[in-house]
């Protein structure tokens, strides 16, 4: 079965592909020929997700999905949630998002805090919703040199290493998104009969 993903971020490509079964195969919006930015102006996951495979959809009419993350900081009322990709303005740097975090959570002993991830699918013509769940702590300081986002200063609960210093094999044993994508995987294969 091949869906359309529809993101252009090359990373959550990798990381979905490395998390689906081989009977699978997604083809990146660069892939399918389509170069946008599709905006995400909502404030929920839900809303932003389906509206990137709304689009996708609209464009291909083929069978596609899309997904939005959030890291949300419970001391900082579920900031930056939504907003995560922006947090620190429109350039989407992941750096000065996390320079923001850490000037936040400056002295904070309360750290906990989850990444939460809605996917969208849009199969004969139907939308259908998953989520993931990591929950996890804020460190006090960028570790590691994989992974994107807030990888850096993400440790899963029941890991001592933030997500940027695990492997992408890793981190699919803790991680929001292969969570996501695992139930997705469960209802296209329910589809198949």
């Amino acid at each position: 079965m091949t869906i359309v993903f529809a993101t252009n971020n090359q990373h959550k490509v990798d990381e979905i592909r490395s998390a689906l079964p081989k009977d699978f195969s997604i083809i990146s919006l660069k892939e399918a020929g389509i170069d946008i930015e599709i905006p995400e102006p909502y404030e929920t996951l839900e809303d932003n997700a389906a509206e990137k495979a709304r689009t996708v959809h609209d464009l291909t009419k083929s069978n596609c999905f899309s997904e939005d993350t959030g890291l949300e900081v419970y001391s900082l009322d579920n900031e930056p949630g939504v907003h995560s990709a922006r947090y620190a303005g429109e350039d989407r740097s992941f750096d000065k998002n996390i320079d923001k975090l850490l000037s936040k959570l400056n002295g904070s002993l309360e750290r906990s805090a989850r990444f939460r991830t809605v996917v969208c699918l849009i199969i004969d013509e139907k939308e259908h919703f998953f989520e993931g769940l990591c929950e996890g702590s804020i460190t006090t300081e960028k570790r590691g040199i994989s992974g994107f986002g807030y990888d850096p200063v993400f440790v899963p609960t029941g890991s001592g290493r933030t997500f940027a210093e695990m492997t992408i094999e890793d981190k699919n044993g803790f991680s929001h998104r292969k969570k996501a994508m695992d139930k997705l995987v469960a209802f296209l294969n329910h589809l198949k009969g």
